[in-house]
């Protein structure tokens, strides 16, 4: 291509290329007009066979130009940066499979962004970007860091995800801060070394997903407070060994699962302040360090099963944990309530622990066939399945007090007059409660009428209450 063929604008571009200058067609002229119109076809001979200078370093620099035509490099090897600021594309540039030294398109507007499985051995830039079409980095590997921060992207057709970055690798973070997205994010399988930051970002796709992160494999964190996500988040599978920050993030997928981190690797998740999560949360067979979850940010519906978490924070009252685990809709999960007692057992609060193991019993008694429900309903009236004992101290003395009475006001008579000991109303009635223990008094005296009802009443309850009473205690003795 001959430098007179150009217009004086691809003639500025053409001379400042091989110096690296930056060229800047933003003041004055129309912002159509032809002083600020540069061809693809221009663009692409200076990336490939530009001119060059001894000692300098070639760059395509340029601010608000109108590129028109295709910028087409699929597969091709370009050794210069690439920053084209402040420009508007009439079409999608074409970079798939190509090998970039550095990108940089902030502030421009596109119509779509093609570059899947290219390589750029430095950043990708996309700051302020507006894009009308899908951004497709599938594949791709980015040396450096990928800036979407308060960029907006949409896609013309629903059904296509408006950011496909399915399998892509960054060596450094993905910067997203303030990014509005209408349409799927596509995140799946892609490795990101350093930390994702979703601050300040709206995505939007009501009643389908947001955010697509199956397998999802990032170096540090998940930054993403202030997060204004209507649709579904899926991080099924991911590992992430920093946090995943969702403070007052709004989650909102109603009638559906609003976050899934099911089968998760986590480090830290962080879910407070900010509205109620409306839709499903799914955190089944996940791994988590710490998870700091507020109460009032739980949905109505949660997916608990198998997971598993060492500290849980905020700390509160068992009684404002346990709806969280009366809100799985899914069967009986004991486990659930053993790690919610492991949590509190590991910060000192035994009262607490006690309390979700009565809840747990209690939620296993709905399980069971109705004489199970009316042995648990017993145990829990009597001694509250043991966690309870002096519930049991009581019942005891208050038996022992109505034996006593009954039996001194009217002592049973004696089987053999001559061997009987003296009759003594407190140890006849401890004899009768006390399964094991005996003091001699119940094989020498034989009650009638009433009375020997009111024993058989004394002996029932005292197995009751001995079996729940030892239950509770090897329960205590095996925790220890």
């Amino acid at each position: 291509m001959e430098i007179d063929d150009l217009t004086p604008a691809e003639q500025r571009v053409w001379r400042a290329f091989a110096t690296g200058a930056t060229v800047d067609l933003r003041p004055d002229g129309e912002e159509d007009g032809p002083e600020r119109t540069v061809r693809a076809t221009v663009l692409r001979a200076l990336l490939l066979n530009g001119p060059r200078e001894p000692g300098e370093v070639a760059a395509l620099k340029v601010l608000g130009a109108r590129i028109t035509g295709v910028l087409d490099l699929r597969h091709a090897t370009v050794d210069s940066m690439v920053r084209l600021g402040h420009c508007r594309f009439d079409e999608t540039p074409r970079l798939a499979g190509a090998q970039l030294n550095y990108l940089s398109l902030r502030d421009s507007v596109l119509p779509g962004l093609a570059a899947a499985r290219s390589r750029v051995e430095g950043s990708v830039r996309l700051t302020r970007c507006r894009i009308g079409g899908p951004v497709r980095l599938g594949g791709a590997q980015i040396s450096g860091a990928l800036f979407l921060d308060e960029a907006d992207v949409t896609a013309a057709d629903p059904a296509e995800p408006v950011l496909q970055l399915n399998q892509l690798t960054i060596d450094d973070d993905l910067c997203a801060r303030g990014l509005r997205t209408r349409g799927l994010i596509r995140l799946d399988g892609a490795t990101v070394a350093g930390s994702i930051d979703l601050e300040d970002a709206e995505l939007s796709n009501p009643g389908g997903h947001v955010l697509d992160a199956e397998s999802l494999d990032v170096g540090a964190n998940l930054l993403a407070r202030r997060l204004r996500a209507h649709g579904r988040i899926d991080l099924r599978g991911a590992r992430i060994p920093g946090r995943v920050d969702l403070l007052r993030a709004t989650l909102s997928h109603p009638g559906d699962t609003a976050l899934r981190a099911s089968s998760c690797v986590i480090g830290e998740i962080w879910l407070r302040g900010g509205p109620p999560i409306e839709g499903r949360l799914n955190l089944r067979r996940a791994e988590i360090n710490q998870l700091d979850l507020a109460p009032e940010k739980l949905p109505d519906q949660v997916r608990l099963l198998d997971l598993t978490y060492t500290f849980l924070t905020p700390h509160e009252p068992a009684e404002r944990r346990l709806p969280m685990l009366e809100r799985d809709d899914g069967a009986f999960d004991p486990h659930a309530y053993e790690q919610l007692t492991a949590s509190y057992r590991r910060i000192g609060d035994d009262r607490a622990a006690r309390l979700v193991q009565l809840a747990k019993q209690r939620r296993h008694r709905l399980t069971l066939p109705w004489y199970g429900r009316l042995w648990g309903l017993l145990q829990d009236a009597s001694v509250g399945y043991g966690f309870r004992p002096l519930r049991a101290a009581v019942w005891l003395l208050s038996l022992l007090a109505v034996g006593s009475v009954a039996f001194a006001l009217e002592r049973p008579r004696p089987l053999k007059a001559s061997e009987a000991p003296d009759f003594d109303p407190v140890f006849y009635t401890l004899d009768l409660l006390l399964p094991v223990i005996s003091f001699g008094q119940e094989s020498a005296f034989a009650p009638s009428g009433w009375h020997q009802t009111l024993s058989y009443v004394l002996i029932v309850t005292g197995w009751i209450l001995a079996t729940t009473v030892v239950a509770g205690v090897t329960r205590t003795v095996s925790r220890q």
